[in-house]
Order: structure tokens, then sequence, then C-alpha cells
């Protein structure tokens, strides 16, 4: 049985062998990406029986920022051992994957995804990649579309009423963090639109009247993989991935990954994308209307992810974290005050 490596320090021609059941004579490794909890590195390997690329990822940070988001370390090795296969959706292959009994540490090595590069969050994206990423994200969401059997995968963390107390909890202290670190940088509307999301979280995560699928939970730019020529996306950092209203993603994408002036000119259409990838997807009775008062109430899961992703993340503070932070956080309190979306609860 191979041995779960906690690091990059234990890549070895003999490890990797034994992982991938194949014979590697030599590798190379250097860090690439930016991820928040986790850290990746392309391997360049010389072997028979394997790709010349392997993208590894590690649980990155100190132990008690690891122990901080444990669940996400299952969510993720549970969605490549157990549930990708059974998706239409554009995912990296995965090679290996193998966590720890506590979730503290995990090793996945990956597709490498070259020549795409992940999204940037600050420059937004063009309507071809938009279109391309909300398809991506229906065929996911069609292809376990009310799907009870989700409900019995304990990875994907369905919804239960001390969880989303739970949830709404550390989003309430997350916010306030996120308030106090930004005081100079947000508006007077973006704080109240911050502190309002968080006072209602607990409802509106017990919200069941809506249809369920899997979702990314942080299906944005930073996560996708953009080809440079074909302009398609491959979704990668499935630490979040959940069962939920299948919107909450959409509304999610739209709302943080397009410049707000952007969004507004744009989202109609998208949504239209959207909508007629699901119905190509087997997915019926489901009606536009419907769709886009999902897409409103959707809104609202912004504003969490993004001072969550600031509260736990591993990585020191620096402008560019800053900046996509702010970002996010901007575009995503404009998209629930033009939706309305407290309305909806």
């Amino acid at each position: 049985m191979t041995d779960l490596l906690g690091s990059p320090d234990g890549l070895t021609p003999g490890w990797l062998s034994a992982a991938l059941g194949a014979d590697v004579r030599s590798l190379a490794s250097r860090a690439i990406g930016t991820g928040q909890t986790s850290s990746t590195y392309r391997l360049t390997i010389d072997a028979d029986g394997c790709p010349p690329t392997l993208v590894a990822k590690f649980a990155d940070g100190e132990e008690e920022a690891r122990r901080r988001v444990v669940t996400g370390h299952r969510s993720e090795v549970g969605f490549y051992q157990h549930l990708v296969g059974t998706l239409h959706v554009q995912a990296p292959k995965c090679f290996y994957a193998a966590i720890s009994d506590d979730g503290a540490s995990f090793t996945l090595l990956l597709e490498d995804l070259a020549p795409r590069e992940p999204g940037r969050q600050v420059d937004g994206c063009t309507f071809a990649q938009a279109a391309s990423a909300v398809r991506n994200l229906a065929r996911l969401h069609a292809s376990r579309w009310n799907d009870g059997a989700l409900l019995d995968l304990a990875f994907l963390n369905p919804m239960t009423e001390e969880r989303a107390h739970f949830l709404a909890d550390l989003t309430g202290r997350a916010t306030s963090q996120f308030v106090e670190r930004y005081a100079d940088r947000l508006s007077p509307e973006d704080v109240t639109t911050l502190r309002d999301v968080a006072d209602v979280l607990a409802a509106w995560q017990m919200n069941r009247s809506g249809p369920f699928s899997v979702v990314h939970g942080d299906y944005r730019l930073d996560n996708l993989m953009i080809h440079p020529e074909k302009q398609d996306v491959v979704a990668v950092d499935w630490q979040t991935a959940t069962v939920a209203l299948p919107a909450r993603d959409l509304g999610y994408f739209l709302g943080t990954s397009l410049p707000v002036e952007r969004r507004r000119a744009e989202e109609e259409q998208l949504l239209s994308c959207y909508h007629e990838e699901l119905t190509a997807g087997g997915v019926e009775g489901y009606t536009t209307q419907r769709c886009a008062s999902d897409y409103r109430r959707g809104q609202l899961h912004g504003p969490m992810i993004t001072v969550l992703g600031s509260m736990t993340s591993a990585r020191s503070r620096a402008a560019a974290t800053d900046d996509m932070f702010l970002s996010m956080a901007r575009r995503s309190c404009a998209a629930v005050r033009d939706h309305r979306s407290f309305e909806t609860l």
C-alpha cells in the first residue's frame, strides 16, 4: 500500500511508481497555482505507463490552519474517488487520491491541464468564456438533478439544521473580521449588505423549496482552467463540493466573476445558456421563470463564500489576494442588491 504524503517533500520516483503502478525513473517538480488552502506542483516524469506531466496537490499551511478545512479536504478527495465518474462535467482526470484519517493531510495526482491557465478573478472574462463556464456548470447540475442518492454521500456534507447554524455563526464571525480588515476599502453600502447576508444565512441554507444537485460551491474564475484557443473551461478545486440549490453556483459565478456593468448587460443571455444546457441534459419541468428566481436566491452564496474564504485562507496576506477578495465582495454585494435577493427568502 502506498504511504500518504503530507507534503511534496516525499515525492520520489519510488513513491510515484507505487502510486501510479508505473516504472518512474526520475521526476522533477515545481510549484504552480495560487490556492488559498492547498498547494499544487507540476511533476515532469520520465516513466513508462503514465503521462509525462501530472499535477500533485497537497494540504497547505500550519497544522491548525489545515484542521480548520478538513471538511474541504474530505469533499475534494471524495469527489475524485467516488463521484466524478458519474458527472458530465469537465474536471481533471484523477490518477491517485488519498487522505489521512483526521482529514488534515491529503494527496491528489491529477491530469496536467496545460496549456490551460486559470482565470483571473479581478480581470473578469469574455462572454465566450462565461458562456462556456455556465454550460459546464449546467452539465454538472443536470447529471444528478434531484438525485436522492447524493444525500447518502457523507463527504458531500448535506445540509442539516446543525450545520446551517454552524456555517451561519462562522460566517458572522468571518464577516466581522472581513469588514474590520478592509474597513477603508469597502463602501458603507457593501458593509451593510455583507452583514445583512450573514444575518439570514441559517434560514437561507435550510430553505429546501427548490431542486438540488451536486454543486461545486466555489465556481469562479480562479478555479476554472481556460484553454487559450478553445476558450472552454475545466473546473478544479472541488473542496467545497456539496448538495444544494444548483443556482447557488450560477449566482456565485456570475455575481463574482464579471464586473458589475458587464454582469448586468450579459446575465440574461448567460442565464439562457445555462437553462438551455439543463434542458439538453434531461432536466424537465424547470421553467425559465423558476430558474431566474432561483438565480436571484443563489446570489447570497457570493458574500458568504467570499468572507469564509478570506477567513480560512492558509496564505499570508498579499496585495493580489486582497484585491481578489475585495472584487468578489463588491461584485457579489451589488448582485444581491440588484436582484433584491433578500426578498426571495
